[in-house]
Parts: C-alpha cells; sequence; structure tokens
C-alpha cells in the first residue's frame, strides 16, 4: 500500500477510528530508539537539577 493510499483511506475514516490511529501512532513513536535516548537525557538533566519550576515559567509570561 501506498503512502497516498494510506492517506486516502485515513481521509475516509471517522473521528474517532482516526483519533484512535493517532494514539497508535504516539506510542509507536515512543518505542523508537531516538525517542528513548531523548527521553533518558531529559531525565538526567532533571536528575541533575537542570529544569524550570512552575513559579519560573509564570513569571517569565508576566514579563513576557
Amino acid at each position: 500500500m501506498s503512502v497516498i493510499e494510506i492517506k486516502q483511506t485515513l481521509s475516509r475514516l471517522s473521528a474517532r477510528e482516526r483519533r484512535d490511529i493517532q494514539i497508535y501512532l504516539h506510542q509507536l513513536k515512543r518505542t523508537t530508539p531516538a525517542w528513548k535516548k531523548s527521553t533518558a537525557k531529559k531525565i538526567d538533566e532533571v536528575k541533575a537539577g537542570k529544569f524550570t519550576t512552575l513559579a519560573e515559567l509564570e513569571a517569565r509570561h508576566r514579563r513576557g
């Protein structure tokens, strides 16, 4: 099946079916080595204290 055929098939699905496909694709993405590496790096940064608190984000937004 070609990409165009997949797109055509998706366009004929109901909103619920497209949402189910969207969820599936998101879950599939989370199993890639690149995603796992990126997530591990972010976790390491948080453990090392490299993160922004909610209060800091709110202060930045107010200064906007």
